[in-house]
């Protein structure tokens, strides 16, 4: 299930973050989350809280309960910030209403670590690695693409002006080609910000140096297709040299979750190419892969071909589609676990 390469440790100070000495306070522990719309988290809170009192289910969801199993256990010395939202890691961090991998991961970090640990989360919904994670070393595309690109922007402006009675500018290629990388740089920005600021936005952490402990890439639905998924790899591997540059962290350890939402299928075409592509890296020192298939819900798997004759149970079993890993609390549980255990061992 794992595949992993090399021993490591990463730091990642910011000057003006060295407030404390070491000495009197141990760094935080900085890990960064990051990708689309997986790794913003799509299990329903409310399945949730019926799992973790179904007999059937409470024991898998004992972890994360506490007094007797009543309430969500609340870390209080992990913390997370998911854009807007931050405070103690505790369910419902994923998107509206919703949690993801984060908590299961957290509560394995967190056992983990002495020190406490800050969660950076910086996903988006839709987003791929050919162009809007592109890596600053994978350069843009070749002009024929750019200029295909332009053109179908264009006219898909020009009909929509006719369609809707509007005056929009069409894009130029400056905006076409600002494109490329544009969440890879909103992702470098947040880890930035969010280090720089932690002592105001997190005050338990005031005063102590940030270090910086992992990143964990969970992300390719959006690059199966047009070609994508043949310079997946090339474009992951800069991903990762590029992410370690820009955070002054050339040996921060790197967890990829590998696509999975194909479950006990076998994975075929773009998504094969993709996952294999994942796997192929883990030959970088440091970098380690975790498979999300083999750690499938079937119970969930099962009953999702009936899940719109059998929706009541279904709710009860899973809250999403295929492609949201069944919205199932516990393969995502099962997938925050198991990159938390990659994670440590080639910490």
């Amino acid at each position: 299930m794992l595949h992993l390469s090399g021993l490591a440790t990463a730091a990642f100070v910011a000057a003006a973050l060295i407030t404390a000495p070491a000495a009197q306070n141990a760094p935080v522990k900085v890990i960064v989350l990051a990708g689309q719309s997986n790794m913003e988290g799509k299990a329903q809170n409310k399945l949730w809280e019926h799992q973790a009192t179904n007999e059937k289910t409470r024991a898998f969801f004992a972890p994360f309960r506490d007094d007797n199993n009543k309430t969500w256990i609340q870390r209080d010395d992990v913390w997370i910030k998911f854009f807007s939202r931050k405070g103690p890691l505790t369910l419902g961090y994923g998107s509206k209403g919703r949690t993801g991998l984060e908590y299961a991961f957290g509560l394995r970090v967190g056992e983990h670590f002495e020190e406490p640990v800050l969660l950076i989360k910086t996903a988006w919904g839709g987003r791929s690695l050919r162009k809007d994670f592109r890596p600053p070393s994978s350069g843009l595309p070749d002009d024929n693409t750019l200029q295909r690109e332009l053109a179908d922007a264009i006219k898909r402006t020009t009909n929509n002006n006719k369609k809707r009675n509007r005056d929009d500018a069409p894009p130029t290629r400056g905006q076409i080609e600002a494109g490329y990388g544009r969440d890879y740089r909103l992702m470098i920005d947040e880890i930035q910000a969010t280090v720089k600021d932690a002592g105001r936005l997190f005050p338990a952490l005031k005063g102590r140096t940030m270090q910086l402990a992992g990143f964990v890439w969970f992300q390719g639905w959006n690059d199966q297709y047009g070609g994508a998924e043949l310079e997946y790899e090339q474009n992951l591997r800069n991903l990762i040299a590029d992410v370690r540059k820009d955070l002054r962290a050339p040996q921060m350890p790197f967890v990829i979750g590998v696509m999975g939402q194909n479950g006990a299928a076998s994975a075929k075409g773009a998504m094969l190419e993709i996952q294999t592509a994942q796997l192929e890296v883990c030959d970088l020192d440091r970098v380690a892969a975790v498979r999300t298939d083999e750690l499938e819900d079937q119970a969930a798997a099962k009953l999702y071909p009936e899940w719109k004759q059998r929706f009541e149970e279904w709710e009860r079993t899973g809250s999403d589609h295929r492609y949201h890993y069944l919205g199932s609390a516990i393969w995502f549980s099962r997938i925050g676990f198991a990159l938390g255990d990659a994670l440590i061992k080639i910490h």
